[in-house]
């Protein structure tokens, strides 16, 4: 397999941020990188471009970590509530999944991706759970919230399990046939 190595413009999830020299095979470098723009031919005067490069991503990742900081502040300042629909005994119908908690940030006003938010099972009993929400590599918060019937809950009606009494004794049951028979 032939390789080429290239000068990345753009940053490219799994592959590296602009300034990176990476390698990669020359088919991907061909036919995606070098007509989108992403990336460039490595070539003595490109390399020149790379400080520029670096200077851009750094003055960008900082930028992007002020705010995911800042995000998380005001994150940690909000109380999610969920009023769900409950049977018999506080049952929940449903569960609280990560799309409802994404829906409940943008009605509070807060606009991240869905794929921020990670809920590893979804919430199918009342209380308060917590869901963790990861704003950048090194920024993440534990966000808590509360599951809370919408409708009083009705204790479980328990029947009385009447007193069996056993009167038979062995000796009474009828003999076991034998399998040889």
């Amino acid at each position: 397999m032939a390789y080429r190595e290239v000068l990345l413009v753009k940053p490219v999830e799994d592959l590296g941020g602009e300034g990176d020299q990476v390698k990669v095979r020359a088919g991907y470098a061909r036919n995606f990188l070098l007509p989108r723009g992403i990336a460039m031919p490595l070539t003595t005067s490109n390399r020149k471009q790379v400080e520029a490069l670096k200077k851009r991503r750094a003055e960008r990742e900082q930028t992007e970590l002020n705010g995911a900081q800042e995000l998380a502040r005001k994150l940690e300042k909000t109380s999610l509530a969920f009023a769900v629909k409950t049977g018999e005994g506080g049952r929940m119908f449903g569960a609280i999944t990560a799309q409802d908690v994404h829906d409940k940030l943008k009605a509070a006003g807060f606009e991240l991706e869905k794929k921020r938010i990670h809920l590893f099972t979804p919430v199918k009993t009342l209380g308060r759970h917590t869901v963790k929400v990861k704003l950048h590599a090194d920024v993440s918060v534990e966000l808590a919230f509360d599951v809370v019937s919408e409708n009083p809950i009705e204790p479980v009606a328990v029947e009385p399990t009447p007193e069996v009494q056993y009167t038979e004794k062995r000796s009474e049951r009828r003999p076991r046939r034998d399998a040889r028979e």
